[in-house]
């Protein structure tokens, strides 16, 4: 969801900031006051591809910059275009690309005017669209043929490794036959290095240990040892803690101290106790780390790699025994996954033919609705060659537009009127309501030659769509502007003398909006106009029943 837009130094607007609302927001102006330039913006947020040309005559770059949440996500997106055409992205104060700026941001926000901005006629998003309207009654199906299509190909990834290694050359397999000689003449187990190489130190330095330990018993333990020091310095604070208790405290501190070290002292002579010097032993523990280093030299550089080494040269030798045997088992668990990709996929287009009539149904009740003349909507679903099954399905899903009864219907790319792909892409995105993706919807050119009775059927359309999304719509009809929660007006300032024109956004308050509707019904705020207009504002918030 948008929530703040801020724009300087772009075509003809000079500085101007919009605070939409979270449900339907309307700008209205005369024609050539600036509008496409506030579009203009919000397509570069998008991630749309900058145009040196937009920024503002006399002027080094323009910024466009917004506050968008996604969820309870933040973001804090910048766009910076130089005079020059160079671009700068950030991302809530980071360096991004524009690739970045259009996946996180262009993904929660669908401009829905020009063709050329229009995700709608991008026949790879109808599917989705599809399906989110069905929800589980898809989504199972849809889950279970991709589980189905990663085993698939996790199937033939294999039955392709084993049928690779038994290709494999003569002198490969006497590689693999060396290394196995080689790794399994040491024979060394996981983990046997890191032990070695702990206990061996010990044993190394086995007399300095016992040395150590002994001197440390004799000091704390032996005849005026620290122990006894403690003891003597203790009872002679306890004699006196009569006449000052505090020395009782520091007597029996001392106390406390001495058990520490007795504890300590017998530690430490049970730890000289252990020490066993082997040489034997030493011998073989230096020789078996050495023949492991060895390994470790030629196969390494870490045991783990040594390890994986013997696994894949075992592999190998194993295959070249019993390669046949391998290559037929990879071959049926592989026709098993298809198979069972094959049945996941028919259940999957089972459901999007279920599903696909009851949507087209309901989108084309908001088309007749929306006094569109008989247009239709109808989806084609066409199952595409195995090796061009996606994880999306293995059929194309496309929305085809017939104009009018008795038309050919044609992709929806081929809609020649913005106003109609616009009042199309309402319709649909009024049917998914909360099952969008998409929480803010941006329409321009919706009203393009609309009147009369079809102008309240906008208004009522976008006003109930407002209720799941976050909508902003240019439009040039009073009837929609009515129904909006936020109004905002562009107007384009005459400059003076050679100065050039500037486009200030306008939040208006009450009054100001009856006078705007007033404009727009009558080209001027006449008294009856202003009567007119408050009637229609009054009768605003019921638009949507």
């Amino acid at each position: 969801m948008i929530d703040e837009i801020h724009v300087s130094n772009l075509a003809l607007i000079r500085d101007a900031s919009l605070a939409p609302s979270k449900g339907l927001t309307v700008l209205t102006g005369e024609t050539g006051a600036g509008k496409t330039a506030l579009l203009s913006a919000c397509k570069l947020l998008c991630g749309e591809r900058a145009d040196a040309t937009a920024v503002r005559e006399g002027t080094d770059e323009l910024v466009a910059e917004g506050r968008i949440y996604n969820g309870n996500e933040e973001l804090v997106v910048s766009r910076r275009v130089g005079a020059d055409g160079r671009s700068r992205v950030a991302i809530n104060g980071s360096l991004a690309s524009v690739g970045e700026l259009a996946s996180q941001v262009g993904a929660l926000v669908d401009l829905c005017g020009q063709h050329e901005h229009q995700q709608l006629l991008k026949p790879g998003t109808h599917v989705a669209l599809l399906d989110g309207w069905a929800g589980q009654e898809v989504g199972a199906a849809l889950e279970q043929y991709r589980q189905a299509l990663a085993a698939s190909d996790a199937a033939a990834a294999e039955l392709h490794r084993i049928q690779d290694l038994a290709q494999s050359s003569t002198a490969r397999l006497d590689e693999a036959r060396f290394v196995l000689q080689r790794i399994d003449a040491v024979n060394p187990r996981e983990g046997e290095y890191e032990e070695l190489t702990a206990s061996l130190a010990k044993v190394e330095h086995a007399e300095s240990l016992a040395h150590a330990t002994e001197l440390a018993h004799e000091s704390l333990a032996g005849e005026g040892g620290a122990i006894d020091a403690v003891q003597k310095a203790a009872s002679a604070l306890e004699a006196l803690s009569g006449i000052d208790a505090a020395l009782g405290g520091l007597a029996e501190s001392l106390r406390e101290a001495g058990y520490v070290l007795e504890d300590v002292s017998r530690e430490a002579r049970a730890y000289r106790d252990s020490v066993d010097f082997d040489a034997e032993l030493l011998e073989r523990d230096q020789e078996r780390v050495a023949a492991l280093q060895g390994l470790m030299r030629n196969f390494g550089p870490r045991m783990v790699d040594v390890l994986d080494k013997r696994a894949q040269a075992a592999d190998l030798v194993s295959l070249s025994d019993d390669s046949a045997e391998r290559e037929a088992a990879a071959q049926k668990a592989y026709e098993q996954a298809e198979e069972g990709l094959r049945q996941a996929a028919v259940t999957l287009d089972s459901a999007r033919a279920q599903a696909a009539p009851r949507f087209v149904d309901a989108v084309n009740a908001q088309l007749a609705e929306l006094e569109m003349g008989g247009a239709s909507l109808e989806c084609r679903i066409e199952q595409l060659a195995r090796g061009q099954w996606t994880k999306n399905g293995p059929s194309q899903v496309e929305f085809l537009f017939q104009p009018a009864q008795g038309m050919q219907p044609r992709p929806l790319a081929r809609i020649a009127s913005g106003g109609e792909i616009s009042r199309v892409m309402l319709a649909i995105k009024a049917v998914l309501g909360d099952a969008d993706a998409v929480e803010t919807l941006i329409f321009d050119e919706v009203d393009a030659g609309v009147g009369g009775s079809t102008a309240l059927a906008l208004a009522r359309v976008l006003a109930r769509l407002a209720k799941s999304h976050q909508v902003i719509v240019v439009t040039h009809l009073a009837q929609i502007a009515v129904a909006g929660e936020v109004h905002y007006q562009v107007v384009k300032q005459d400059a003076e003398s050679d100065a050039i024109p500037e486009t200030v956004l306008v939040k208006l308050d009450e009054e100001a909006r009856v006078n705007e509707i007033a404009r727009m019904l009558s080209g001027e705020a006449s008294a009856a106009s202003i009567e007119h207009a408050k009637e229609m504002l009054a009768k605003g918030a019921s638009l949507c029943p």
